[in-house]
């Protein structure tokens, strides 16, 4: 069950308010719990807390942050079902995707706390010429300082996570605005913070609108801004001035199926189905294009769309249900009208295409035209298309004509074309033989084009927040 109010966390405790915020059962639409909004000085004072924690995190040494980091990881363990509920009510997924997610956040906690007492540098070799002889070189790693952080509704525990452990594996202070919409699980991650022996203002966690959390962006006592979400992810960088910024901006992630993928289509159908409507299609790497080959496109789509019809959609709560709502109704009305401008347009409705309030079935379209938005844009729910190619060389080109470039995925059982694939896509990353939607949380994971910039997976986003400080030796 949920807690009746959660608070807000300013510098490592938590706080209550005037003013509360509803958060809804995404499948009921009944206000679930209130969480407690920050008064107009909490984010100077989050801010300056971080600013003076910035010594004391430097100086938490690196067994003290990985035991912190271990702590976490034990106490979401512990709080398992907790944490699977409240993210099934707060985002409507699956209690079964919510249980993933859960496994995943401690996942990445465990990877940052392994990762927090590697944070190593290296010796140079400056002796290159006669004229340097008795030079050394030697380099560390040391915080950047304060960093601020924004995620989104998608995934509130794990993109929280792909944030906040990384930066206190780090040693960085840092000032976080979880989604409005689905900010129960960050604040329960705030929670388990408290419990810890980190820096007095390490850690912030506001429950802030758009409007009222400008200075993570524009402050300069920010030393990095780390932002998922939309394309308003572009005006952020912007107004950010010298800070670094890391954007993570979705996709319209594209699946080719080569021709020599008949003795596995099963499997083949399955992962197509996993990647395309797996949380109600609300993932930036989302399958959204599948390319077939024209030899298997037939058999292809016909099992394709009766696996699809045969999803089973209703109340996420259910432990039989792969299918919840959208974020909201206005989520699922958005993609309703680009699926009917798509099938005005000439494109054929295979299955799905019916909206009921936030719910919308799980729809699958051929034909679709290429200036279509389910084909240019992300169409972030329960939405695929299909078409077909002859070689290679087109599936490539129909995947990179694109303005997105976050995964892609081939399923293939040569080497060659799976090669072809990691050269030639236009991707942040290629997957072989299993869907684009697939992400381990030690990976480098990040886009090019309108996807973003940057790499977040936990060392990557440690290195991101931490700069290489040099020293030079002259021996005698």
């Amino acid at each position: 069950m949920l807690e009746k109010k959660y608070p807000y966390y300013l510098a490592n405790k938590a706080q209550t308010s005037k003013e509360w915020m509803d958060v809804l059962d995404k499948y009921s639409g009944k206000v679930a719990t209130r969480v407690a909004v920050p008064d107009a000085k909490a984010m100077e004072q989050a801010i300056a807390a971080a600013v003076k924690a910035t010594e004391p995190m430097r100086q938490f040494k690196p067994w003290a942050r990985q035991a912190v980091l271990q702590h976490c990881a034990q106490r979401f363990t512990e709080r398992r079902d907790e944490l699977a509920y409240a993210l099934c009510v707060e985002a409507g997924k699956p209690i079964k995707d919510s249980a993933g997610e859960v496994t995943r956040l401690i996942e990445t906690f465990t990877i940052a706390a392994e990762e927090a007492v590697r944070t190593n540098g290296e010796t140079i070799n400056l002796e290159i010429a006669k004229r340097l002889d008795g030079y050394h070189g030697y380099t560390k790693r040391v915080p950047l300082g304060p960093v601020s952080f924004i995620t989104p509704f998608n995934f509130p525990l794990n993109l929280v996570a792909h944030k906040v452990a990384p930066a206190i594996a780090a040693g960085c202070p840092f000032v976080l605005k979880p989604a409005e919409r689905t900010p129960i699980g960050a604040l329960i991650i705030g929670e388990v913070l408290a419990e810890t022996d980190l820096p007095k203002g390490a850690f912030s966690i506001l429950n802030l609108d758009g409007k009222h959390a400008s200075p993570l962006v524009e402050d300069p006592r920010f030393k990095l801004l780390s932002f998922t979400g939309s394309q308003i992810g572009w005006d952020l960088k912007t107004r950010a001035g010298h800070k670094k910024v890391t954007l993570e901006l979705g996709g319209n992630a594209a699946c080719i199926v080569d021709a020599d993928q008949q003795p596995r289509l099963d499997h083949v159908i399955e992962r197509l189905v996993f990647g395309a409507f797996y949380q109600s299609g609300q993932s930036c790497i989302s399958v959204q294009r599948i390319y077939v080959h024209e030899s298997l496109y037939d058999e292809l789509k016909k099992r394709l769309v009766a696996a699809v019809k045969a999803l089973k959609a209703g109340d996420p709560k259910k432990k039989e249900t792969f299918l919840g709502p959208m974020i909201d109704e206005a989520a699922a009305e958005r993609l309703h009208g680009w699926i009917e401008e798509a099938r005005k347009a000439g494109g054929k409705l295979l299955c799905g295409g019916k909206r009921k309030g936030p719910m919308l079935e799980a729809t699958l379209m051929e034909n679709v035209s290429r200036d279509a938005k389910v084909n240019r844009q992300e169409v972030f729910g329960p939405f695929a298309l299909l078409a077909p190619f002859k070689t290679l060389d087109e599936a490539i080109a129909m995947t990179n004509d694109s303005d997105y470039g976050l995964q892609a995925g081939i399923f293939t059982d040569s080497l060659a074309n799976a090669m072809r694939a990691w050269n030639e896509l236009e991707q942040g990353g290629v997957i072989v033989n299993d869907v684009p939607s697939f992400r381990v949380d030690n990976m480098p994971y990040g886009g090019i084009k309108l996807s973003g910039a940057g790499r977040e997976g936990v060392r990557y986003a440690i290195e991101d927040m931490t700069e290489i400080r040099l020293m030079v030796m002259r021996e005698g």
